[in-house]
């Protein structure tokens, strides 16, 4: 998992927008429990880089309360998803509070995963995708289309009036043996916009090195690469903007 500042944040001065941020903790029979959480700051909000950084770890941290409280990953449904998403919107606020800012000053999106090992939950509020493979077919799909506004590179915010109506929540009991999930500036790479279908050859080509890896949780030297690679010209000819992709396997 990383992340990479974009070209135009470079040339203007800005710092990556965008946060990554991952938990593994263990639920009441002993099994991990994998959160995987992103959030892309809103190029607009002056506060952008630390709105992310909060959600991220705030979302994270209610999750892993409620895991180690002895909650399962199978009785998550939306009720409990949107709670988690209030005590992040509550968090910003407060935040905003105490800097006399405002709270769409740290406008961000927030996607997450929570593997458990007999159940998946996913929710997303803005843009952005998270994509998922049963390791047994070739198949790779999106769970959510990234959210997008009336308006060209508009989207929903956690900070958003409406935030909790627009949130995206799915869970399941099937299995799920790889998962991703990356932020708006790769979306034009990763995503068939014209028929809202996934480009499987990418994640084709992404995995087998995150399968080879015999690192429990993050592999720090396959995330420095990364990092390497989400920089490198070909990826920043299509795309000027901040770029974050979070691989996990089971396999």
């Amino acid at each position: 998992m990383a992340s990479a500042v974009g070209t135009s944040h470079i040339a203007g001065g800005l710092p990556c927008q965008d946060c990554h941020f991952h938990l593994t903790v263990s639920d009441a029979e002993g099994h991990p429990v994998v959160i995987l959480v992103l959030s892309d700051g809103a190029g607009s909000a002056a506060q952008a880089e630390i709105g992310a950084k909060l959600a991220c770890h705030t979302f994270a941290k209610l999750v892993a309360d409620y895991i180690a409280g002895g909650g399962k990953v199978e009785n998550i449904g939306r009720d409990l998803a949107t709670r988690w998403v209030s005590g992040v919107i509550y968090r910003l606020s407060l935040k905003s509070w105490d800097d006399e800012s405002r709270p769409r000053d740290y406008a961000c999106t927030l996607l997450a995963a929570i593997c458990g090992e007999r159940a998946t939950a996913f929710l997303q509020i803005g843009d952005g995708a998270i994509v998922i493979s049963d390791g047994w077919t070739t198949t790779w799909r999106h769970v959510f289309w990234p959210q997008h506004g009336e308006f060209a590179n508009t989207t929903n915010f956690v900070t958003s009036p409406d935030a909790l109506e627009v949130l995206d929540f799915h869970s399941t009991t099937e299995p799920i043996a790889e998962i991703a999930l990356f932020s708006d500036g790769l979306e034009n790479l990763l995503l068939h916009k014209a028929n809202k279908s996934v480009h499987a050859p990418f994640f084709d080509s992404m995995f087998p090195s995150v399968r080879r890896s015999t690192a429990a949780g993050e592999d720090p030297e396959l995330s420095r690469a990364l990092a390497v690679y989400l920089s490198t010209a070909p990826i920043n000819e299509r795309t000027n903007d901040d770029k974050t992709l979070i691989l996990a396997t089971r396999r």
